[in-house]
């Protein structure tokens, strides 16, 4: 750290600059308040050591003046007349601490340590906080096309009320950004978004992951955990993929909506939280509902005001623009009207997307990786782009069954993935815990002969 001391006792000047350095710190010294708010107009510090009574300007008036001329400044105030009326005023400054003089080097070794570790914290928060946005991205929905207008008429409508909202379309066409966009516009915006995949979530775990469970409540549960509705209270839960709750978890998860009452796994009290509940499904409710594997009081609960996100061959119109927006996360370089050549825009324009934007925005990042400088050529996009070489193999192979060709689908985009199988799931537009699925029962097939 860099530190500014003022002081107007010529002893402790004298002792500052010789022990601060020791400690490991660099240390600019100043005799009075008006050279210390001079030396804040030259550079930058971290911490300002300041005494509360100096002649022309006191410590008060210093910290004020560094709050204006550096704001991220952390301030400590030192005196030898510790008073209430003391540590009021040096609070209401943010002043992070204060000292009594006389006072220990040891003490000041210690207030000064955990300064600074306070302003890595800030850093540390600073840099989660930019890695966050930059993995969700903004809520800016792109597209001009009358489906995307359609679209931002209804978040228009409904994001400044607390009604539940539904919101369909096939996987990958950008449910999340549509939630994101309803929170964003809401009366909770300044609350949390808590997205939930459900058809991530281990069946044996969806209840504390939701709800919460106390110490002890199961084999595990060695500390107890604050469920996501909780963390979400004030705010907003998005709950991806909801079809693929089990039956006894959507009457659990009704019981809350209607009551807003949770209870954490081995605990007697409930909890009441305020949380607004935002849904998305790629699948068929009313068909669950008829099976028997969705409950229909859940599907009304859930389904206030329903929001139809279209699919990417539905709006081929933003395409163009869609590729652009996401190209420029990756690359800042190249004219905005030169990022893809005719032959590549030719390809994408003429691919039928069965992964969304999803696939977009994965066949982008490919072929950013590979360009060196733009404009992106069709030699960038990805080998199976297209599936073409899928297709090719399946007219070379003669008549397949269904579930061959379904299974030759699976092979072929695992292996292309390298054995990643939720990015196989992405390109094949299915949920990680279908692809599991349909692994599980062609190796039963398998072993049963």
């Amino acid at each position: 750290m860099h530190i500014l001391f003022a002081d107007d006792e010529k002893n402790l000047q004298e002792l500052m600059r010789q022990e601060l350095p020791r400690m490991g710190y660099s240390v600019t010294v100043c005799p009075d308040g008006l050279t210390a708010v001079a030396a804040l107009e030259r550079e930058s510090f971290d911490c300002l050591l300041v005494d509360l009574d100096m002649p022309g300007m006191n410590g008060i008036d210093v910290i004020g003046k560094a709050r204006e001329l550096r704001p991220e400044i952390e301030a400590v105030v030192m005196t030898g007349k510790p008073s209430q009326e003391t540590a009021i005023a040096a609070l209401r400054h943010q002043a992070f601490d204060y000292l009594t003089k006389p006072c220990r080097l040891a003490d000041v070794a210690g207030l000064l340590g955990r300064v600074n570790e306070r302003r890595q914290n800030k850093k540390q928060l600073t840099a989660l906080n930019l890695r966050l946005r930059h993995a969700e991205g903004d809520s800016k929905l792109v597209g001009s096309g009358k489906m995307m207008d359609a679209v931002r008429t209804l978040i228009s409508k409904v994001a400044p009320t607390d009604s539940s909202v539904l919101i369909r379309g096939e996987t990958g066409c950008g449910k999340e950004l549509v939630a994101r966009a309803i929170h964003d516009a809401s009366l909770r915006a300044d609350k949390p978004l808590v997205p939930v995949n459900c058809g991530a979530l281990p069946e044996n775990l969806i209840e504390s992951e939701l709800f919460g469970h106390c110490r002890g409540a199961f084999t595990g549960a060695d500390v107890a955990r604050t469920g996501l509705f909780e963390v979400a209270d004030g705010g907003s839960i998005f709950l991806d993929e909801i079809g693929e709750l089990p039956l006894q978890m959507q009457a659990k998860l009704l019981r809350v909506l209607e009551t807003g009452d949770i209870r954490r796994l081995g605990d007697n009290q409930t909890v009441h939280v305020d949380v607004r509940i935002v849904c998305a499904t790629h699948r068929d409710l009313e068909k669950m509902v008829e099976e028997g594997t969705f409950r229909e009081d859940l599907m009304f609960r859930i389904n206030t005001f329903e929001v139809h996100v279209p699919a990417l061959r539905e709006r081929t119109e933003d395409l163009a623009v869609l590729a652009r927006h996401l190209l420029r996360r990756h690359r800042t370089d190249g004219a905005d009207d030169k990022l893809f050549s005719a032959d590549a825009m030719e390809q994408l324009m003429s691919h039928r997307w069965p992964g969304n934007v999803r696939e977009l925005a994965n066949v982008i990042e490919h072929a950013a990786i590979l360009n060196d400088s733009l404009p992106i050529e069709a030699e960038h996009l990805p080998r199976h782009f297209g599936k073409r070489q899928l297709r090719k193999e399946i007219r070379d192979s003669g008549p397949m069954k269904l579930r061959d060709l379904e299974m030759l689908a699976i092979d072929k985009a695992i292996e292309r993935n390298d054995g990643n199988k939720p990015a196989a799931a992405e390109e094949l537009g299915v949920s990680l815990k279908t692809l599991y699925n349909k692994l599980n029962a062609a190796e039963e097939k398998r072993a049963a002969g």
